[in-house]
């Protein structure tokens, strides 16, 4: 008797695949025998544009990597440069920061939950969850004018402060935010069509996910209960009360379901205390650091001081110069540990940006979860890695 497997492509332009990958599949029937991520079709060369830019210049790219999460890169990119610079922002703005890195992350496992359901076949809590991103996308556009690619924040600070009624519209937004979570649970999490396809689906244990270097809701789903924001707080997170989800059942589908479920709830939690830190600070305050080397002045003293007006036209027509040396920082962006390292010459332009970005390190992963299994659970394991190739081709 003579057996033969056959290789399928599934992608680049698969539905299910969430962008531009190919994952090249060698099958026995329908069981996956082999499984290698093939990525590269969406390289931008971010990392490499960022050395013909200044810092400042290079923000807007990062809303491009993870274009879910733009807040979230924005962070994390500033976070590195102020390292380097040997500067930290106001206490008022790391609330800010925190408030809306925290919606962010709401409305990115929105997004993840939606189309999850969808590559699974479940249409309708696409609709619900997309009802909730639509409110934060309206929260990003009342700060920066913007709904998708925000650019708000800034090295040392924020574009400009927060708009009035911003905390009032942020407050309404995560007071109402459990129960439509909730809605979410009613939807899927008994649904016994959702049970099968996600329960015992795509398992990864705790011992594979870090020794692959798995960060994230995904390696929190295989029950390891690591966090940067308890791990290594920053921007003030060691102020802020909430809990680490984890997952209780084998590191399967079903188990990264309900670990992003449950971070909306803790994120609820975080954004309500960043809410009342920002009200005891004042709604009005600090919203960048007054170090003018590094930092635009305030556009009104730019009309009136000399001394600002020179900061300002040597800052935009050169950028801020600083000093040698390398700096690492990284946030628990909503897919896991998103980090940038820089390398100063001591000029205007990083030497080297590079970026440490948990859509790309979170992809080797796949081989493990679906080699054994049908190629159907190809599908929801995609989806449970909750992966975007604008971060992976970089």
């Amino acid at each position: 008797m003579r057996s033969e497997t056959m290789t399928l492509n599934m992608g680049p332009q698969h539905p299910s695949t969430h962008g531009v990958l190919r994952v090249a599949l060698e099958l026995d029937g329908e069981t996956v025998l082999r499984a290698k991520p093939i990525i590269g079709y969406l390289h931008t060369g971010m990392e490499k544009q960022a050395e013909y830019k200044t810092y400042t210049q290079s923000i807007p790219q990062t809303d491009r990597m993870d274009y879910l999460s733009p807040l979230s890169n924005n962070l994390s990119f500033c976070l590195a440069a102020e390292k380097l610079l040997g500067i930290e922002p106001p206490a008022r703005v790391q609330a800010i920061r925190v408030l809306l890195t925290e919606l962010t992350r709401i409305s990115a496992h929105c997004v993840w939950m939606g189309t999850h359901a969808i590559d699974i076949g479940a249409i309708t809590v696409f609709w619900y969850c997309f009802r909730e991103r639509e409110k934060v996308l309206s929260i990003y556009d009342m700060v920066a004018g913007a709904r998708l690619t925000s650019s708000y924040f800034r090295v040392g600070g924020l574009a400009m402060d927060i708009p009035d009624g911003l905390l009032a519209r942020c407050e309404k937004f995560v007071d109402e935010m459990p129960a439509h979570i909730d809605e979410y649970e009613k939807l899927l999490s008994r649904n016994p069509i959702w049970l099968a396809r996600t329960q015992g689906v795509a398992p990864l244990s705790a011992k594979d996910a870090i020794a692959w270097g798995v960060t994230g809701p995904s390696l929190r789903g295989s029950g390891v209960a690591f966090d940067l924001r308890k791990a290594q707080p920053y921007s003030g997170y060691e102020h802020y009360d909430f809990d680490v989800p984890v997952g209780v059942s084998g590191g399967d589908a079903y188990d990264r379901y309900l670990v992003r479920v449950a971070e909306m709830r803790q994120s609820v939690r975080i954004a309500k205390q960043a809410i009342g830190r920002i009200r005891d600070m004042g709604e009005r305050g600090a919203y960048r650091v007054r170090d003018f080397k590094y930092v635009l002045p305030p556009k009104e003293e730019v009309k009136t001081s000399m001394e600002a007006l020179i900061h300002h036209f040597k800052i935009v027509a050169h950028g801020f110069f600083p000093p040698v040396g390398e700096a690492y920082a990284a946030v628990e962006a909503p897919k896991g540990e998103l980090g940038f390292y820089f390398i100063s010459d001591g000029s205007a332009r990083p030497w080297r940006m590079k970026v440490r970005s948990p859509s790309f390190v979170n992809l080797q992963a796949l081989p493990l979860m679906v080699e054994g299994k049908l190629v159907a659970d190809v599908i929801a394991a995609i989806g449970s890695i909750d992966i975007v190739l604008g971060e992976i081709d970089r």
